[in-house]
Parts: structure tokens; C-alpha cells; sequence
């Protein structure tokens, strides 16, 4: 199966986090039905750029922490100046 036609299972962790007048949205996802390691995406829902941590997680809470981590020591302008994809 090719991977653009697999489905994936996105953890309760995912979902909105707000701080400091700034919301994005939490992607912590990996392929249904696996044990694949988990993966981490942070869209930024007011410019609507992205960042995706290029490292995968043994578990969700792992990916949150990571999250949870950068806001702490970046604040949430780390995500708010991320650039939107290129769409061509």
C-alpha cells in the first residue's frame, strides 16, 4: 500500500492549544493499525504555517511533552513566525 493512501490515527492529544493571544493546532498522528512511532506537527492558525519536528516519538504523551516544551522555552511567537507552504 502506498503511503498517501494509508489511513492514520491521530492521538487525544491533538487539538487546539492557546496561549498568550496566539491558538494552534496540535497534530500528533501516525499510520492506523501500527506501532509506528508517533509524529509531530504544530500549525500556527492564524498565518497558517506549520512546523514539523523532523525527530518521531515512542508515544503521544512523548510528541505533547516535546510540544509543551518549546512553548515553554520559546513561547508561542516561535510557532506564529513560521511561513505558510509554497502551494504552486
Amino acid at each position: 500500500m502506498e503511503d498517501e493512501d494509508r489511513e492514520f490515527e491521530h492521538s487525544p492529544l491533538s487539538g487546539s492549544f492557546s496561549q498568550d493571544g496566539e491558538t494552534v493546532d496540535v497534530e500528533i498522528y501516525r499510520y492506523a493499525g501500527t506501532q509506528d512511532p508517533w509524529q509531530l506537527v504544530v500549525i500556527d492558525l492564524s498565518s497558517g504555517g506549520c512546523i514539523a519536528w523532523a525527530n518521531t516519538f515512542a508515544t503521544d504523551q512523548e510528541a505533547y511533552e516535546a510540544f509543551a516544551a518549546m512553548v515553554e522555552a520559546d513561547g508561542m511567537a516561535s510557532f506564529a513566525d513560521t511561513v505558510p507552504p509554497i502551494k504552486h
